[in-house]
């Protein structure tokens, strides 16, 4: 079976978000003229996840492992921070992760996706439509997303894998309310740079974003784009962050801060990152460039 990539600018699907209004009606005509722009966008990995997998599939480190020394803990979680921390002035390590977006994969047009499955049970048929041995990396990160994807929500979570830009839409307007308008929010890096890692410093008061309900996004490992999004009626804080890295580097830094954590599971890395105990209140982190939030645009 011979499936057409469909490729996609991030900035254009943010503009498609924010002026996406209602219950969804024209979001076909709106993704299919967004795919039409013909560039593409970039690779990221849901913070929810336990394990880290790379593009091709293959694993970077658990984020499980017990870890007794920060010495030995994989960069890629330093994401994570306290709301205490949020202070001008105060210096954070984090790590954003930066992707090649032209080995990124791409957004299949909903019809196209609608007509593959996308089950665990049929992962066998899928490795073989993708042409995946059963021991590849590939085929264990699909497996790992499929069974995410299938997993039971936490207490007072909603979640949903989109495999298309449309039912992506339509999923945030089943939490916001048909005819609720949403805005979509995301890190900027406002200056080139191939650093992953290094301290940053809060440069102005962080500006606060009202979220009464908030929609997060983030992709997942598959051969085909795919949005990991869930939604919680916890209260949660969005922050827009100004950040000046060591080596010059600019970020405007979407975070989100957490005050209810008792229902997460009790070997959350964040919970080991801080130093702080399972079920801690606001807990808080930072999201890479093209995941993303949505919020309800008063």
């Amino acid at each position: 079976m011979s499936m057409k990539s469909v490729s996609f600018s991030f900035h254009l699907l943010l503009l498609l978000l924010l002026v996406m209004h209602g219950d969804g009606s024209g979001t076909e005509e709106m993704a299919d003229d967004l795919i039409s722009k013909g560039n593409s966008v970039l690779r990221l990995h849901s913070m929810d996840h336990d394990r880290q997998t790379e593009d091709d599939g293959t694993t970077v480190q658990s984020r499980v492992d017990p870890l007794s020394h920060m010495d030995h803990m994989d960069l890629s979680v330093m994401v994570f921070f306290t709301l205490k921390d949020l202070k001008v002035g105060n210096s954070l390590p984090i790590y954003f992760r930066k992707k090649d977006s032209s080995k990124s994969p791409r957004f299949l047009p909903r019809q196209e996706a609608d007509s593959i499955a996308f089950s665990l049970k049929e992962l066998p048929n899928l490795l073989r439509l993708f042409s995946f041995s059963r021991d590849s990396p590939q085929a264990k990160a699909m497996e790992a997303t499929l069974r995410e994807c299938e997993s039971q929500a936490i207490k007072g979570e909603t979640k949903f894998c989109a495999t298309s830009l449309e039912s992506m839409l339509e999923f945030a307007s089943s939490i916001f309310g048909s005819n609720t308008r949403f805005k979509t929010l995301a890190t900027e890096h406002l200056t080139k740079s191939s650093t992953l890692f290094q301290n940053y410093t809060v440069l102005i008061t962080p500006e606060e974003i009202p979220a009464p309900m908030m929609v997060a996004c983030h992709t997942v490992p598959y051969p085909y784009a795919v949005l990991y999004c869930h939604s919680q009626v916890t209260e949660n804080r969005v922050f827009k962050v100004s950040l000046d890295g060591e080596n010059g580097d600019k970020v405007t830094a979407v975070a989100v801060c957490h005050k209810d954590t008792t229902q997460w599971n009790r070997n959350h890395v964040s919970f080991r990152v801080l130093g702080i105990e399972p079920g801690t209140p606001g807990v808080c982190h930072f999201f890479p460039a093209n995941n993303f939030v949505l919020v309800p645009d008063p």
